[in-house]
């Protein structure tokens, strides 16, 4: 399944679709989602945003070097796997913080729906699979 990612300076400027005081239907905003992959900025709100990732699959290797990244598991099973941890699964309803600088790659298993929090315009570098996975 071809999955287009968005490249690294495309991630970063994209701004929020809502804005302040709108309210935002996410369940409706995800059952529109019909490509394998998709991941928009909802909200901004103080310098950092919050995402909705809808895919399938695995994404790529990478990094945040100066942002946390907060992952909450709305639909589905993610995995995240990480270069020098274990691998954690998570289910509807559980989170997990990311710290910066961790590399790490998500990985859905079927259709998975999650919400992430991180600072706006957070870089992202991709990196090389860490030897042995």
């Amino acid at each position: 399944m071809k999955r287009d990612f968005p490249s690294t300076e495309a991630y970063a400027s994209e701004r929020a679709h809502f804005d302040a005081l709108g309210v935002v239907d996410i369940q409706a905003l995800q059952r529109e989602v019909t490509a394998p992959y998709r991941n928009q900025v909802l909200l901004d709100f103080n310098g950092n945003c919050m995402r909705m990732a809808v895919f399938e699959g695995e994404y790529r290797w990478h990094m945040h070097p100066s942002s946390d990244e907060i992952f909450v598991v709305v639909e589905g099973e993610l995995h995240i796997e990480f270069e020098a941890a274990a691998e954690r699964v998570l289910r509807p309803w559980q989170a997990i913080t990311v710290p910066a600088g961790t590399v790490h790659r998500t990985r859905a298993v079927g259709r998975t729906v999650n919400l992430t929090f991180e600072q706006q315009g957070a870089e992202t570098v991709f990196v090389e699979p860490p030897a042995g996975l």
